[in-house]
This record gives C-alpha cells, sequence and structure tokens, in this order.
C-alpha cells in the first residue's frame, strides 16, 4: 500500500507526516529539519526559484522577490476588503490579475497562491520521497477549520499543481485531535486552541474509542502570529523613528531585518524577560551609518499583545455555546500553533477555562501527524506493509575510503542473505560503524544511506586481526536486516531498515542513469581510494615484517624497508598527492620486502638439508603470489 503524506500547510511554516508501523511520524526536509518554511525566493538574474530555509535566508537581499504568508491570499478575491490590510504589510507586490491575487516578481513575472503553494507543497514531496525512497502521490492536506470552500478549493488545487492527489482536505483543529486522541481508548470531550502563523481555529471534539466528532468550530482567519509580529514591527519602527526621526517603512531591506528581528524576539521573549534589538547599519543620514538597538521586555510585549490574545476568546465562547457544552465540561484544552508557545496565550486561555492546558503535543508537528493518520484510514489501515519481489538497487556497506562494497546486488530475488567477513582498519580498534547504502554508484556518498549502527566491544587487536562478519538478511516483505558479529567474541549489533528497496521505477532508472552519467568521476574517486587503502595495507604488512624478522635482517635491510615506508607514509598523509606516485611507492616497496624477503629465505634454505624438495624461487612466486592477495582482496571498515 502507498503512502499518503499528511502535510500541514502553514501560514509560517509547513510539516509532513505519515504513517509507519501503525504510528505518524514526521519527515524531516532535505535539510533536516522538521518544519519547512513556507516560503518563495524567486532569482531575477536567471528565474531560479528556492524554497524554505534557503529562501527565507535570501529574504534580507531580495525582498521584493521573496514570498511568504501567501496562505493568507490563497482562494480570495482581490474585491474582499480585508485584502488591502494584507497587502499592505509584504514587502513584495500583490495585484489584482482579472479579480484574482497574484504576487508579482521584481521583473513582472506574476505567480498565483496557488502557485506559490504548489512549489511548497512539491519541495515538501520532493523531500519525502527522497527520505522515504519511493515515489509519493496521495496526500491529506490541512486548512484552517474557518477556511471558506474557495479556500479549500485552492488548497486542493495547489496540492493537484503539485502533483498530489489530494485525498482529503481536513481542517487543521480536527486532525490535531486525531492526533491527540489516536490510540488512547478513553473517552474526552476536547477543545483545540489552534493560533498558527496566520489564523486561529478553535473546535470542540468529542473523542471516544472509536469515534472523533466534531461539535462545533469557531475561529479568525485574520488573527495569527504574524499580527503578534506585526505589534512588535510597528513598535520597533516607532521607537526608531522618535530617536532618528528616519522612517524605515519604505526601506524594504531594512523592512525585511526588523521583521525577521521582530520574529526571534517573539520567539525568545516566550522563554527569557528581555530582549536586545540590534541591528547595525540599518540606514544611512549624510553619509553616517545609522544602528537600531532598541531593548523590548516579556511586558511590553504582552502589553502591545494582549488585545490580540483577548482577541481569540471571543471565537471560544461562540465554539462552546454551539458545542451546547460549559466550559467545565472540557476534558482536555490542546494547544496548537506555534503561537500558543507564548505564555500570556497560556495564561489568558487557562484563566477563562479555570484549568490548565494540555502542552504535550507538538504545536508544530501535531497537525501533520494527525492527517497522517486520516490518510491510513482512507486507505483502510493504519498500517502500511510494502511486498517486494527482487531489491531494485544494490545494498551495500561503507569500506575504508567510502567505497560501497555491494553485498546483495540490485535485481537479487528476495528472500536473500549474504554474509561478508570485514576487518578493522586501526590498531586496537574496538568499534567499527557499519554504515549501510543502496545504489550503484561505487563511492558510498554517492549512493542513499540506509541506516548505521555501531558494533562495540571489539578485542584490542591489530588491525585486520578481528573478524567482523556482516550478515544481510532482506525477507519477502523488503524489510532488510543487517547483523554484524566479532566471531572473536561473540559480540553482535544489528538494525532492522524497512523501506530500503521501496524505489519507484523512475527513481531506479534515475539513479542507474546518473550512475552512468558519473562512471568516469566514480572510476577516478574508487580507484584513488584503493591506492590509498592499498598502500596503508602494505605499510601495515611491511611494519609487522620488521618487527617479526628484525633479528634475521641486517641493519642495510631495515634502513631500506624504514626509509621506503617512511617516504610512502608521507606520499599517504598528502589529500592532494598524485594516485600514480602513490601507486608507484607502494610498488617499490612491495618490491623491496620482496627482495628483503628472497635474501632471508635463501639464507634459511642454506641451513636446511639438501633434501628440500621444492625450489626456494617456487617458494617465494607463493609468497608474493599470497601477499599481492591480501592487499587485492582484504577490506576493512572504516573507523569513524
Amino acid at each position: 500500500m502507498s503512502i499518503v503524506l499528511g502535510i500541514d500547510l502553514g501560514t509560517t511554516n509547513s510539516a509532513m507526516a505519515y504513517v509507519v508501523g501503525g504510528k505518524p511520524s514526521i519527515i524531516e526536509n532535505a535539510e533536516g529539519a522538521r518544519t519547512t518554511p513556507s516560503v518563495f525566493g524567486y532569482n531575477v538574474k536567471d528565474g531560479s526559484v528556492t524554497i524554505g530555509e534557503i529562501a527565507k535566508r535570501n529574504s534580507v537581499l531580495n525582498p521584493e522577490n521573496t514570498f511568504y504568508e501567501v496562505k493568507r491570499f490563497i482562494g480570495r478575491s482581490f474585491e474582499e476588503k480585508s485584502i488591502k490590510d494584507d497587502v499592505s504589510v509584504v514587502p513584495f507586490k500583490v495585484v489584482n490579475v482579472g479579480g484574482k491575487v497574484k504576487v508579482s516578481t521584481k521583473d513582472g513575472k506574476n505567480y498565483s497562491p496557488e502557485e506559490i503553494s504548489a512549489a511548497i507543497l512539491r519541495k515538501l514531496k520532493n523531500d519525502a520521497e527522497a527520505k522515504l525512497g519511493q515515489t509519493i502521490s496521495e496526500a491529506v492536506i490541512t486548512v484552517p477549520a474557518y477556511f471558506n470552500d474557495s479556500q479549500r478549493q485552492a488548497t486542493k488545487d495547489a496540492g493537484e499543481i503539485a502533483g498530489l492527489k489530494v485525498l482529503r482536505i481536513v481542517n487543521e483543529p480536527t486532525a490535531a485531535a486525531l492526533a491527540y486522541g489516536f490510540e488512547k481508548g478513553k473517552d474526552e470531550k476536547v477543545l483545540v486552541y489552534d493560533l498558527g502563523g496566520g489564523t486561529f481555529d478553535v473546535t470542540v471534539l468529542e473523542i471516544s474509542s472509536e469515534t472523533i466528532e466534531v461539535l462545533s468550530t469557531n475561529g479568525d482567519t485574520h488573527l495569527g502570529g504574524k499580527d503578534f509580529d506585526r505589534v512588535l514591527i510597528d513598535y520597533i519602527q516607532a521607537q526608531f523613528t522618535k530617536e532618528t526621526g528616519l522612517d524605515l517603512t519604505k526601506d524594504n531591506s531594512a523592512k525585511q531585518r526588523i521583521k525577521e528581528a521582530a520574529e526571534k524576539c517573539k520567539h525568545d521573549l516566550s522563554q527569557k524577560n528581555e530582549y536586545e534589538v540590534n541591528l547595525p547599519f540599518i540606514a544611512q543620514v549624510d553619509g553616517q551609518p545609522q544602528h537600531l538597538i532598541t531593548t523590548i521586555t516579556r511586558s511590553k510585549f504582552e502589553e502591545l499583545s494582549r488585545p490580540l490574545v483577548e482577541k481569540s476568546i471571543e471565537p471560544v465562547r461562540k465554539a462552546l455555546a454551539d458545542s451546547k457544552l460549559q466550559k467545565e465540561q472540557i476534558n482536555e484544552i490542546i494547544m496548537v500553533g506555534g503561537q500558543t508557545r507564548m505564555p500570556l496565550v497560556q495564561k489568558l486561555v487557562e484563566e477563562f477555562f479555570g484549568k490548565k492546558v494540555n502542552l504535550t503535543v507538538n504545536p508544530d508537528e501535531v497537525v501533520a501527524m494527525g492527517a497522517a493518520i486520516q490518510g491510513a484510514v482512507l486507505k483502510g489501515s493504519v498500517k502500511d506493509i510494502l511486498l517486494l519481489d527482487v531489491t531494485p538497487l544494490s545494498l551495500c556497506i561503507e569500506t575504508a575510503g567510502s567505497i560501497a562494497t555491494p553485498m546483495i546486488e540490485r535485481n537479487t530475488t528476495i528472500p536473500a542473505t549474504k554474509k561478508q567477513v570485514f576487518s578493522t582498519n586501526t590498531d586496537s580498534q574496538t568499534m567499527v560503524e557499519i554504515h549501510v547504502v543502496q545504489g550503484e554508484r561505487p563511492m558510498a556518498i554517492d549512493n542513499r544511506s540506509l541506516g548505521k549502527f555501531e558494533l562495540t566491544g571489539i578485542a584490542p587487536a591489530p588491525k585486520g586481526i578481528p573478524q567482523i562478519e556482516v550478515t544481510f538478511d532482506i525477507d519477502a516483505n523488503g524489510i532488510l536486516k543487517v547483523t554484524a558479529e566479532d566471531k572473536g567474541t561473540n559480540r553482535k549489533a544489528d538494525i532492522v531498515i524497512t523501506g530500503s528497496s521501496t524505489l519507484s521505477e523512475d527513481e531506479k532508472v534515475k539513479a542507474i542513469e546518473e550512475a552512468e552519467r558519473q562512471k568516469d568521476a566514480d572510476l577516478a574517486k574508487k580507484a584513488k581510494a584503493d591506492a590509498r587503502n592499498q598502500a596503508d595495507r602494505q605499510l601495515s604488512e611491511c611494519a609487522s615484517f620488521l618487527k617479526e624478522s628484525k633479528d634475521k635482517l641486517s641493519e642495510d635491510q631495515i634502513k631500506t624497508l624504514t626509509e621506503c615506508s617512511e617516504e610512502l607514509e608521507v606520499i599517504l598523509k598528502k589529500e592532494d598527492s598524485e594516485m600514480e606516485d602513490l601507486k608507484a611507492k607502494t610498488q617499490e616497496l612491495l618490491d623491496k620486502m620482496m627482495e628483503v624477503g628472497k635474501t632471508l629465505y635463501a639464507q634459511t634454505a642454506e641451513a636446511e638439508s639438501a633434501t628440500t624438495e621444492e625450489p626456494i624461487t617456487s617458494k617465494m612466486e607463493d609468497i608474493k603470489a599470497d601477499m599481492e592477495e591480501n592487499i587485492q582482496d582484504a577490506e576493512v571498515i572504516s573507523k569513524k
């Protein structure tokens, strides 16, 4: 069964989740974050687009082409009275195109709010696919409970533009309640207080072991975290004008810097009692730089924003009245949305209800998790088990030099098991890291990382001595289990990787095509890594040989091998050393060891009886073959 992506398409930040093993789980984006800024950046020079954190970071330098909080415009007409207020607070250009709201770049390219939202959704989709290793085509997307039909349809259209089949549009508070009540198995009457970046919703629900019933909902689509930012922005600008007489409201770059400072101030004042806004070189007067420095206390911020919090209480009263419940009958007040982290918000809600609010859910993630649960329900199950008949891409282990050593080749029929013995890379190494990757590229870094785990407790020994048996076991359900065992101590460690072979056909083709395109560069990387590994092993062999045979060698022989080893070490330590130099010096050390070894065996032969059946030269050829075979075949696991 395919994954249904649960998406909270937020005004300020968006989040995504899916159900795995019967449980909802947040999916990190490509940057490793659990939420993605709902920001779209356009580059006038080349027409390229950035989404998320990168676009947000560039907003100060590119304020007129960085679009954020477009959720406030989606599905709305330019003729709406309140649209002018929303248009006035953004640094980018908002235009009227046939009565519809569009945002416009500096070079005149127009984007509808649906297109901007689709770009954000597409990033979430692509990041989820990269993270989970499979194509995702279906989604449940949440909207504020107070969104009208036009806004809901516009949100659905954005999902379809992004390449997603939107199975359902779900109210954000309902999704939050679903995640909160999931598998709790008790009856409760719950009120969800959802104060997000752009909107406020309140929903009263009755939760039982089998159903979640919405009793009433209310809210304000023009009340959210952005309004709390606005009172801070206005205050900071007013303070600067009061001190300097300068008006920064016409300077888009300065406005963007103040906006970011206000957001940081708001966040920090949830934990601290005061915050210093320090924006150097915010403006110039007669060539002299002007700096904006002001301290804002929590009490001042609460004074500025109290009317906004109080404004949220009236929808709460209405929702309670519509539900036919008294506030005393509410068992839990679930706080959702980043703005609910503000102490004043929690305080006023608690004063209204006469009880503590519930802060057990993550206000930034619970809505996406509820959407994911709803998606699993719509597909008929909250469990998602994927059956595979072959493994589409090779399953590998990272070995010394970051080489991806295949364990189970692609297109191997499953279930399948493969074992191989590896060893350590340094003397006295007591731990190895097992890094499992999937793909056809020879270097591990160029393939998808499936997981890592450590095997500890290895008995200290010279490198190459410990015997570590690694087993790859993939069952008929595509569940991969990797086990590592130290044969000396019998210590074991393992990892279970689900979905390791769940790539779509397009992704498989692309991965193979990319491998072909990068073939020459990959082979060069692998060759260099092989040369370095061979040089390292040769140095180790020489060191062991000198230690074991020191009493049998002459001073000249010891000096010859030592000097050659030292020269090879110098080349090996240089990251930019030429591969040919490395290979040549490695071969030189091998040849010198062979010459010394030949002399040593010749001396031993003279002391033996004349009945020796096998010629010394034959023995030497066998020894040389063994040494070269060891150098070529030995694989070691890099110590991390």
